[in-house]
């Protein structure tokens, strides 16, 4: 069964206490109404609930609560990596989500290794967010491990250095940046785009 998820990914339960559920993770599947409290995890891996970080661009790990202060709405934000090899024909997704308006990038990126594709992906999607709106809270959704450990918990980068330079010091500029780990091929709708997009850009390999 799939729930409809907040931003931090909780249940966005309504005023009555119950929160859309389907059982297809797919665009028409049929919604359902079901109490919050009746919900709980099977347990299974595929089933991980997102977890989010908040980020330190200065590299020294996941920042305090406070970082999240304040109001606004949230740009929200997926993205993915994909290569066809490792290494071979890399491609990325990302999909923007802001006050109602979508934006979609697919790019093939040349050789390379899957890490190289993943960290890509979130330095495109952050360059996509105007300067101007950076103040804003954004919200990063990946399923890599890598990506987010590198960015989120301080982890210290012993290839891709460079990227990982350039990545940290465009995330500086975000005082309100947070990761959000999501599950990879779990039929996540937005990461399952994100996934489609980086194949077909590594796939056309233009």
């Amino acid at each position: 069964m799939y729930v409809r998820v907040d931003a931090a990914g909780q249940p966005a339960a309504g005023p009555d206490g119950r929160v859309d559920v389907a059982y297809r993770a797919e665009p028409g599947a049929k919604l359902y109404r079901a109490s919050v409290r009746n919900l709980q995890p099977t347990g299974d891996p595929a089933d991980e609930r997102p977890v989010a970080l908040d980020i330190d661009a200065a590299g020294g790990g996941a920042a305090g609560p406070g970082a999240q202060e304040g109001g606004g709405d949230p740009i929200i934000i997926y993205t993915d990596g994909a290569c066809s090899g490792n290494p071979g024909p890399m491609g990325i997704g990302v999909v923007v989500l802001d006050r109602g308006e979508r934006r979609e990038i697919s790019e093939y990126l040349g050789e390379g290794t899957n890490n190289i594709a993943e960290l890509t992906a979130i330095l495109r999607a952050l360059e996509a967010v105007p300067p101007e709106e950076r103040e804003r809270p954004v919200l990063v959704h990946s399923d890599s491990g890598y990506a987010l450990g590198l960015l989120g918990k301080g982890w210290k980068a012993k290839k891709n250095v460079e990227l990982v330079a350039e990545l940290r010091r465009l995330a500086a500029s975000f005082p309100r940046l947070r990761l959000v780990k999501v599950p990879g091929h779990a039929g996540v709708p937005e990461n399952e785009r994100c996934d489609q997009l980086a194949t077909a850009a590594a796939a056309r390999r233009r």
